[in-house]
C-alpha cells in the first residue's frame, strides 16, 4: 500500500497512545484525520484540538460523510484499528462488509517503517522509558530521529517526534508491543529487550509462547540485538547479542557506583571500550537506571558520544506517568506511575522506598483487566504488602467482560498486610482527603489517571 495516495485515515480506538501517535502521524503528512474511541480523555481534547474529528459513541451516521460517500477512490482510504475493538463493533463491521482498506495498528506502523533505519525497543517492562530515552539521546546528538512512543515524554509533550526529513523517515524509534504478537511486523535494524516476563496471558496461554514471540522477534532484528543480560538465555534470535544490566559485571554494559544524592542518582557506565564516570540521570528509579543504560548502549552502537548521553541522560525529564512526580515537598510527595504489572508495582514501590527511606509510603492501585488480575493474583498481593498502606480500586476492565471471583476484594484477601482498604472510585478523593500522607503513589493503567488532578488538588489545599 502506498501511503502518498492515502488522502483520508479513520481510526478505531484512536485515543490509545499508540493509534494517536499514528493520527498525529497522518495528519502531520496532510491527510484528513478522524475516528472513534470508546470515552473522551486530555489525549482527544488535544487530537481535536489539532484539528481531527473524533465522536464517543459506535455510531456509523457519525462516520465522516466524505468517507461514506461511495462509489469513491476508496483506494485512498485507510481504516486504522486497535485490537482492543470488539469484533462485533458496528462501525468495523461496516468497514469490512463495504471493502474498505482495514489495517491494524501494528501493521500500519510496520508498513511506515519498513524502509527505515528503525531502532525498536520490546518488553513488558520498561520499553516506554526506554524508548523515549533513546529518543532524546539521538535528538541531544541532532540525528533527528522520528519517534512513535508509548507514552507522553516530558521533554515534548508529545508521544510523536517527526524528523525534519519525516517523509523519508530516515532514523526511528518506536516502541514495539508485544500485545497480539504486534511487535512481528517490525524488521528493525536495531532492537532491544528489556525484560520477558509473563503477561497478556489471554493472548499467549502459557509463558513459554510469549518468549517463543520474543525470540521471532529478536531474528527479525536486522544488525544489532540488545538483551537484559538475565533474558538472554530465554531468547533464541540466532544471533550474537549485546547485553546489558543495572550491575552485572558479565554485561558487555552496566552501571558501578550507583548513589543517591540530593535525591538523584548518579552513577558509571562501563562500556565494552571505557567508562563513562559520574553520570546523573534525570528521573528517578533504580529501574530506571537500568533503562538508561539500555538507552546508552543503543547509543554507543550508534556512534553518539559520551559527552551526548551525558547530557541526554541529565536533561531527560521522563514520560507522563511514568514515575511522575505531582507533588514534591518536604512535607508530601505524590507520584503517579503506569505500573500494573506485579514486577512494575514492585519496581516502582523499590524505588520510592529507597528514596524515601524514613517516610511513610502509601499507594493506591487499580488492577488493569481480570484475566491479568486473575493469572497474577499472589504476584500482585506480594508487590502489594511492600507499602506501608493500600488503597485497592475495583478492577478497570478495559476490553475484558468480568470473571466469576475476580476482584480487587480477590487481591485484599491474599495481602499479609493489615493496612488495606477497597474503596469505591466515587469516594476516592473523599478517602485521600482524609488521610495523614507523606508519599503517596497513584499506580496502574486503568482510568486512574482521571483521579490524579482530583488528587492533587485536594492534597494542595
Amino acid at each position: 500500500m502506498d501511503f502518498k495516495n492515502i488522502k483520508q485515515v479513520y481510526f478505531l480506538g484512536i485515543g490509545g497512545i499508540g493509534m494517536s501517535a499514528l493520527a498525529r502521524y497522518f495528519n502531520s503528512m496532510g491527510a484528513k484525520v478522524s475516528g472513534y474511541d470508546k470515552t473522551p480523555t486530555k489525549l482527544t481534547d488535544e487530537l481535536i484540538a489539532e484539528g481531527i474529528d473524533i465522536h464517543f459513541y459506535d455510531n456509523i451516521r457519525l462516520i465522516p460523510a466524505t468517507i461514506k460517500q461511495l462509489p469513491y477512490a476508496i483506494e485512498n482510504i485507510l481504516i486504522v484499528y486497535t485490537p482492543a475493538i470488539p469484533k462485533n463493533h458496528s462501525e468495523l463491521f461496516y468497514f469490512k462488509e463495504s471493502g474498505f482498506v482495514i489495517k491494524k495498528r501494528a501493521e500500519v506502523l510496520g508498513m511506515i517503517t519498513e524502509n527505515s533505519n528503525t531502532i525498536a525497543v520490546a518488553g513488558t517492562h520498561g520499553k516506554t522509558t526506554t524508548s523515549t530515552l533513546i529518543a532524546h539521546i539521538l535528538k541531544v546528538a541532532n540525528l533527528d530521529p522520528s519517534g512513535f512512543l508509548g507514552g507522553i515524554s516530558q521533554n515534548y509533550n508529545t508521544n510523536l517526534l517527526l524528523s525534519s526529513s519525516v517523509a523519508s523517515n530516515n532514523l526511528v524509534v518506536v516502541e514495539a508491543d508485544e500485545y497480539d504478537r504486534s511487535f512481528l511486523t517490525l524488521h528493525p535494524a536495531i532492537g532491544v529487550i528489556t525484560s520477558v516476563d509473563a503477561d497478556h496471558l489471554d493472548i499467549y496461554g502459557d509463558e513459554k509462547y510469549m518468549q517463543e514471540s520474543y525470540s521471532l522477534f529478536a531474528k527479525q532484528v536486522k544488525s544489532k540485538l540488545i538483551l537484559k543480560r538475565n533474558i538472554l538465555d530465554k531468547i533464541d534470535s540466532g544471533k550474537k547479542a549485546i547485553t546489558y544490566s543495572v550491575n552485572d559485571e558479565s554485561s558487555d554494559y552496566f552501571a558501578e557506583n550507583i548513589r543517591i544524592e540530593n535525591g538523584a542518582y548518579h552513577y558509571d557506565i562501563v562500556t565494552p571500550i571505557n567508562i563513562f564516570s559520574d553520570l546523573t540521570l534525570g528521573l528517578p528509579g533504580l529501574h530506571n537506571v537500568e533503562n538508561s543504560v539500555a538507552a546508552t548502549a543503543v547509543g554507543c552502537e550508534m556512534g553518539v558520544s559520551e559527552d551526548n548521553i551525558r547530557k541526554a541522560l541529565k536533561s531527560f525529564g521522563g514520560v507522563k506517568r511514568r514515575f511522575d512526580y505531582q507533588i514534591k515537598t518536604d512535607s508530601l510527595v505524590y507520584i503517579d506511575d503506569y505500573a500494573h504489572h506485579p514486577e512494575e508495582l514492585k519496581a516502582a514501590i523499590n524505588s520510592v522506598k529507597e528514596m524515601y527511606q524514613n517516610k511513610k509510603i502509601t499507594g493506591i492501585f487499580q488492577p488493569h483487566l481480570y484475566t491479568r488480575t486473575r493469572d497474577f493474583a499472589d504476584e500482585f498481593a506480594r508487590s502489594l504488602d511492600l507499602l506501608d498502606e493500600c488503597i485497592l480500586m475495583e478492577i478497570y476492565p478495559a476490553r475484558e467482560l468480568p470473571i466469576e471471583g475476580v476482584s480487587s476484594k480477590m487481591l485484599f484477601d491474599k495481602m499479609k498486610s493489615t493496612n488495606k482498604r477497597i474503596v469505591q472510585n466515587k469516594d476516592l478523593v473523599e478517602e485521600i482527603s482524609k488521610r495523614k500522607l507523606e508519599v503517596l503513589l497513584t499506580l496502574g493503567a486503568g482510568d486512574i489517571d482521571m483521579f490524579v488532578e482530583p488528587i492533587r488538588n485536594t492534597l494542595l489545599k
